[in-house]
């Protein structure tokens, strides 16, 4: 199953706008934790805690086989991510792909299954909570 490149271009949106944003924050976490935790905590709300473990859980065992580096990687109970920023550490074994390509390939398999289960206009509509609309300009 190979992700959609509209799936694609929205997460690395999504992570530019975020990286960006970190750049002028305190927080020292990666625009991957941060798209990955804002869409844990809109979603979380909207479908429930299980819902959310589930899809992320899929998107996870998805994303694996494409960016083995996210193998120490694992999705709590409560949908929280653990071990995420350990694969920054194993970028070097994976010499196609960099730190923000792991990152993508994660969010992107997340969003793919959200468009599935919700629909992109539900989907959209829900993340547009989260990130100004300018992030989807091209997009939508």
């Amino acid at each position: 199953m190979t992700i959609h490149l509209k799936t694609q271009d929205l997460a690395r949106r999504l992570l530019s706008y975020e990286a960006e944003t970190g750049k002028f924050s305190e927080s020292m976490e990666s625009a991957t934790l941060r798209v990955y935790e804002k869409l844990r905590q809109g979603l979380g709300a909207f479908a429930g805690v299980a819902a959310f473990e589930s899809l992320a859980s899929r998107a996870l065992a998805l994303a694996k086989p494409e960016a083995p580096s996210l193998g120490a990687t694992q999705i709590a109970a409560d949908g929280s991510i653990r071990g995420l920023g350990k694969f920054k550490s194993q970028i070097d074994n994976d010499k196609n792909q960099t730190g923000d390509d792991h990152g993508v390939i994660l969010i992107a398999r997340l969003l793919g299954l959200l468009f599935v289960f919700l629909g992109e206009a539900l989907t959209l509509s829900l993340l547009r909570v989260q990130w100004p609309s300018t992030v989807f300009d091209d997009h939508s």
